[in-house]
């Protein structure tokens, strides 16, 4: 099949396709050079690239696709480490909702000191204010998110 009919399939730009070529996603025999030189890709490239898709989504890199591929075709990965490795994404994503929950909160209290009518919330729970806004930089957060309120 063309790259056109991949990008339907799949829902991936041929930009995305091609980067995944470079990066020794696709392997050489998924890939064939027809005599005009155009890429011929066989099926089983589709659920391939919707599992790079997936994994992407799901959080992790390529880099992290990469060796996670590398080793369950090589055997290396037991199912005691694949259990491991999604667990420990499924953390990773639990601190991620956690740190933006708390910028969120931050924000509805400061949209609060600008306009106590704005949300209708109040500035009592918002919790830990994350460091990354009470650091160094907490006066520009004071100065941008304040400003209009003067």
């Amino acid at each position: 099949m063309r790259i056109k009919e991949l990008e339907e399939k799949t829902g991936l730009t041929r930009h995305t396709i091609r980067f995944y070529e470079k990066q020794g996603f696709l392997r050489k025999h998924a890939i064939r050079r027809e005599g005009n030189n155009y890429r011929d890709y066989s099926e089983e490239t589709v659920p391939y690239l919707l599992m790079l898709k997936a994994g992407q989504a799901a959080g992790f890199t390529l880099a992290e696709l990469k060796e996670l591929i590398s080793a369950d075709e090589a055997n290396e990965l037991s199912l005691q480490r694949k259990v491991e490795l999604l667990r420990s994404k499924m953390k990773e994503i639990d601190r991620k909702k956690a740190e933006l929950d708390q910028i969120q909160a931050y924000l509805a209290y400061k949209l609060t000191l600008i306009d106590p009518e704005a949300n209708g919330t109040t500035c009592g729970n918002i919790g830990t204010i994350p460091e990354m806004l009470t650091g160094p930089f907490s006066t520009v957060w004071n100065v941008c998110l304040c400003k209009s309120a003067k």
